[in-house]
């Protein structure tokens, strides 16, 4: 069954996508600023103990669930599978109001 949009409803999903797309932006300038200043930090208070590894690693596999979420929608597990599956309880409930 192919669903179809209003104007206004192909709008809003365009500029959900948008400022979705801003927001990993955003996140990935952040973190490509803040990385290279914990380094620095790290370098001259303790440069024996190498600690910002551990958030590097944390907020960049935060990044690529941001990026997977943003840029993935084509895939089985990006945002997608979340309409199909309404589409699809939607027409079991209509299919059993018809019985």
């Amino acid at each position: 069954m192919k669903k179809y949009y209003t104007e206004e409803d192909k709008y809003i999903r365009a500029k959900k996508k948008v400022d979705n797309i801003k927001g990993f932006y955003a996140n990935l300038l952040a973190y490509c600023l803040v990385i290279p200043f914990l380094f620095f930090i790290n370098y001259m208070t303790s440069p024996g103990y190498y600690w910002f590894y551990w958030p590097m690693a944390g907020w960049g596999i935060g990044l690529c669930f941001h990026a997977f979420g943003v840029f993935g929608n084509n895939l089985i597990f990006g945002k997608d599978w979340e309409e199909r599956k309404i589409q699809e309880i939607m027409n079991e409930d209509k299919n059993r109001k018809l019985d």
